[in-house]
């Protein structure tokens, strides 16, 4: 009588693609077996890429601290490849149907819809990045949007950004766009330094407003985006509430003078004695633009970095302490050094 009864099968796990788009990929191992020029084409960002003529020489690369979920083209060699990975201890799971299965399904999924209506610049823009940023490629979202500078900004968006604008239509009342998430299309995207660095020289409000604007702009099109504030500029990143710091005498002067934050902030251009400033404000608010203090918060959250000049702050006599969150300090090289990876820089 033979012993087969005591010997346990190995049976690799199987996923559907309807399961396997629902994972968190930041969470796993992803274990992508076709070719090169296939993934080049169309992938999945953060995959490891060993093609399966090469699985046997480079099965040590693929790290077992995660679960590790294994495709190729169709689900045949990728099978074969997770019991292979099951045998040596991992956590595996083999994606049925394949990359091909799962691509089908991603593009034939509902858009995810995107109420941008209502919004002004750069809100729509800054939406639309949020969202299609956790998206799987090739999964797609619908937008609508009533400022009518989204339809020029949405299409150079997409252009810049490797995403693929399926369709834009403006109607009489609202412009609507569907867009499909590519991260692998690569051919519209310079190679070349695509930063942006803006020197804050000015302390006005209006001024500082449409800084604050093209960053965050900027910032939704994934790009490095560097703030340098220096001497009048200084004054927007002063915490609004009195600081003790030990200052000198001429440097308290110059603390009096100067506003001390986004608050008091004058306009360049007819400011009435802060009256110009206060209309700006509201008739921002009631057309639904964010304040200036929202601005910097938003900028803040998406990775803009706000740099204040040490020198500068020095000669005005702005300590440290008297800075929001979230700045650091700097000098010459740190902006010449943001403006060499940068193809546009701005002096406001």
């Amino acid at each position: 009588m033979g012993n087969n009864s005591n010997v346990e099968e190995i049976e690799v796990k199987n996923i559907s693609v309807e399961d396997f788009a629902e994972l968190d990929f930041s969470k796993v191992t992803l274990l992508d077996l076709r070719e090169a020029d296939e993934v080049l084409v169309a992938g999945i960002e953060g995959a490891i890429n060993i093609p399966f003529s090469q699985i046997s020489k480079k099965l040590s690369d693929v790290p077992m601290d995660l679960p590790v979920y294994v495709y190729c083209r169709t689900g045949d060699w990728s099978e074969e490849v997770a019991e292979i990975l099951l045998e040596r201890g991992y956590e595996v799971y083999n994606v049925a149907g394949g990359f091909k299965a799962y691509k089908e399904y991603i593009a034939n999924r509902k858009p995810i819809e995107i109420d941008a209506k209502g919004l002004k610049c750069p809100g729509p823009i800054v939406k639309v990045a949020d969202t299609i940023r956790n998206l799987a490629d090739g999964q797609k979202v619908f937008v609508e949007a009533t400022e009518d500078a989204f339809a020029s900004d949405i299409a150079v968006w997409c252009q810049r950004t490797g995403n693929y604008l399926e369709k834009l239509e403006v109607k009489p009342d609202v412009i609507q766009a569907t867009i499909e998430k590519r991260t692998k299309q690569s051919e519209n995207v310079t190679a070349l330094p695509d930063g942006k660095t803006f020197v804050v020289f000015s302390g006005d409000l209006d001024k500082t407003i449409a800084a604050f604007i093209m960053a965050n702009g900027a910032a939704a099109m994934g790009r490095e985006v560097t703030i340098f504030f220096t001497f009048w500029g200084l004054n927007i990143l002063r915490k609004p509430n009195k600081i003790k710091t030990n200052k000198t005498f001429i440097e308290k002067i110059f603390g009096i003078m100067m506003p001390r934050g986004t608050k008091k902030l004058g306009l360049s251009r007819m400011n009435m004695g802060g009256a110009g400033a206060k209309m700006i404000r509201a008739v921002m608010k009631s057309k639904g633009v964010s304040s200036l203090e929202e601005l910097i918060q938003n900028a803040i959250d998406h990775g803009v970095r706000l740099v204040a000049c040490q020198m500068s702050m020095e000669i005005m006599g702005i300590k440290k302490e008297e800075l929001i969150d979230g700045v650091e300090l700097g000098g010459v090289a740190t902006f010449l050094g943001s403006g060499e990876q940068s193809n546009m820089s701005l002096f406001i």
